[in-house]
């Protein structure tokens, strides 16, 4: 057993917000315990990770162990077995680093202490999982959830939970998004199948904003410091064929970087009163500057220890809706790259199918009848939006509606469902599963009565120049 003590300060954190400690690990060792120990406050979080010695300065590929941020106080690593978001495997002899988060450290500074304890008892050495390719045959609109998080983060529910609430919510895939770590696939490339098709995902996690990276196997380096360090995220991203996409750009975790190269943009995450308007209308200033970007919805569920009944704060709130010609990984990420479907409130959320001249969301157009196809929200209204802002309104009058719009667009043409019939029933719903408590997410009376709910959004369809 060996013991470290630190005292951390807001200059530490200045310098630079991930605090490296080493310790040497002789040959032979096949399991590694580090415990931390400091006093938790609302203004003091210390955030957890591990390297060895083949971790480089950022941008690096090998040699990160894992991560939990905020959620546990220590790991293991070992050759067969690890703590749920760090990498079991081989133990390379040399210099290991704990890598201390300086989320928040208060002007007084904290003292941390750091335990390591090191064993070289026999272990077998267990290979990392390997991704499978599982298909479900036939064309049509599947439904699933690109935002959600296990015990590999900071959830306190297994993946196998996560998997019983997709079966509950219908979901034909799904991305589970640990923070900064892919250890979740030791459970979901095992258990991916046509019945449920895993997409691989990673929440980038940092003070300055949160981002998904889609369809990579690879770890990638979070630990963003310097103002062109998210540019070589979306470069290495998009190097190793995945896509990026920006999480939730609203209070309290906005986008705070300058905007990368990205694929994809959530617009829509939690229950549609957690402020989404405003991710919304960042969505639409991007499109309007020129962007083309596909929208995505996830529920970023935290999947507690027991099973959830379904209900507005339920895995699948809201779903991501795309036109696939089969069900596979690959299929998912090609539509969300191409903006092939919608988003929606929960899986059995308004449909909204948007098509100019015949010609699908996402497509480039040089005209056409603008159509949209609604099913679900009679009593509610369809409104239009271009490069201008909202352009139409319209009423729907029946459960299975097509409208069609007579204007030319600016830049790009989407639509959104708006609740109006459904508007009261929706709000009780929304209550109800609050129970006794507050309003979350600091909301007010006066947000809630005064701001629109959205029931689905359309991906855009634009405009040939």
């Amino acid at each position: 057993m060996m013991t470290r003590n630190l005292h951390l300060t807001p200059a530490d954190k200045a310098r630079s917000p991930y605090f490296h400690v080493s310790f040497e690990v002789p040959e032979g060792t096949t399991r590694i315990d580090v415990a931390m120990r400091y006093e938790r406050t609302d203004d003091c979080i210390i955030d957890l990770g591990c390297a060895d010695p083949r971790l480089g300065d950022f941008p690096s590929e090998h040699g990160f162990r894992g991560w939990s941020g905020g959620a546990r106080d220590r790991f293991f690593i070992a050759t067969d077995d690890a703590t749920p978001g760090y990498v079991h495997g081989e133990m390379p002899a040399g210099t290991w680093r704990v890598i201390l988060g300086l989320y928040k450290v208060p002007a007084r500074g904290v003292d941390v202490e750091l335990a390591f304890e090191l064993d070289d008892g026999p272990r077998a050495l267990t290979p990392q999982p390997v991704r499978p390719f599982p298909v479900r045959k036939g064309a049509g609109w599947y439904k699933g959830d690109l935002h959600c998080h296990t015990f590999h983060s900071d959830a306190k529910g297994s993946p196998e939970l996560l998997h019983a609430a997709a079966r509950q919510a219908g979901l034909d895939f799904l991305a589970v998004s640990d923070h900064n770590t892919i250890t979740q696939r030791r459970y979901s490339h095992a258990h991916s199948s046509p019945d449920l098709v895993f997409v691989r995902a990673m929440e980038v996690t940092t003070a300055e904003g949160h981002a998904n990276v889609f369809g990579v196997d690879d770890w990638i380096d979070f630990r963003m410091t310097r103002p062109d360090d998210p540019h070589e995220l979306a470069r290495i991203v998009h190097a190793k064929g995945g896509l990026l996409s920006v999480n939730h750009d609203k209070p309290p975790i906005p986008w705070n970087y300058v905007l990368p190269e990205i694929d994809c943009m959530e617009v829509w995450q939690q229950a549609w009163l957690s402020r989404n308007w405003i991710s919304l209308e960042r969505y639409q200033q991007r499109l309007a500057s020129g962007l083309q970007l596909s929208a995505i919805g996830g529920s970023d569920f935290h999947q507690p220890d027991r099973l959830m009944p379904e209900g507005p704060f339920a895995l699948g709130r809201p779903t991501t809706v795309l036109w696939l010609e089969e069900l596979s990984e690959d299929a998912v990420l090609a539509a969300m790259k191409a903006g092939r479907g919608y988003v929606t409130e929960s899986p059995a959320g308004p449909h909204l199918v948007l098509t100019i001249g015949g010609s699908p969301m996402g497509s480039t157009v040089s005209g056409g009848r603008a159509e949209a196809h609604v099913k679900g929200a009679a009593g509610d209204i369809l409104a239009w939006f271009d490069a201008s802002g909202e352009i139409a309104r319209m009423p729907i009058d029946e459960d299975d509606q097509r409208l069609v719009l007579e204007a030319q667009p600016r830049g790009f043409l989407r639509c959104e469902v708006l609740a109006d019939a459904s508007h009261a029933s929706l709000i009780e719903e929304f209550r109800a599963a609050l129970g006794e408590g507050p309003l979350p997410w600091r909301l007010t009376e006066g947000e809630v009565a005064a701001e629109p709910l959205r029931r689905s959004v359309s991906n855009p369809v634009y405009s040939a120049p």
